[in-house]
């Protein structure tokens, strides 16, 4: 049985938010150098929808003491549908007001989620991440 270090989990929850924002200012970068500056607005509005729709599931999910399992996987489940809501309305937002560059913006959230899968690999016991003894 793995244990769960909520203290650590909480870290690296937030260290993914931190690495999906690194890399949306990563990809407007690129985009921006590559295809100018409508581009560029596009890729960070694109990974900042993801990022704040992370940032939202982070905080619902660590926002208060996990009191037992059930819990916590109601908490998971509640902060991914509110993830899920959160980057809807922002794509139906930015699409409806911001003149987009459409490849640019779903690639700079397409990058953001790719820092989500290998963040959550590397944190698998058995998938390259390390693992707790008790």
């Amino acid at each position: 049985m793995l244990a769960i270090d909520l203290p650590h989990a909480r870290r690296l929850a937030l260290r993914l938010v931190w690495g999906q924002a690194g890399v949306t200012v990563i990809a407007a970068g690129a985009a921006l150098g590559l295809a100018g500056r409508e581009a560029g607005w596009s890729a960070l509005l694109g990974g900042g929808i993801a990022t704040v729709g992370s940032l939202a599931m982070v905080a619902l999910v660590f926002a208060g003491a996990a009191a037992n399992a059930q819990r916590i996987v109601a908490a998971f489940y509640t902060g991914e549908a509110v993830k899920l809501a959160v980057v809807v309305v922002l794509f139906v937002v930015v699409l409806r007001t911001v003149r987009v560059v459409p490849l640019a913006i779903l690639a700079g959230f397409a990058a953001t989620y790719l820092v989500y899968w290998i963040a959550l690999v590397g944190a698998l016991p058995g998938m390259g991440g390390t693992r707790r003894r008790s």
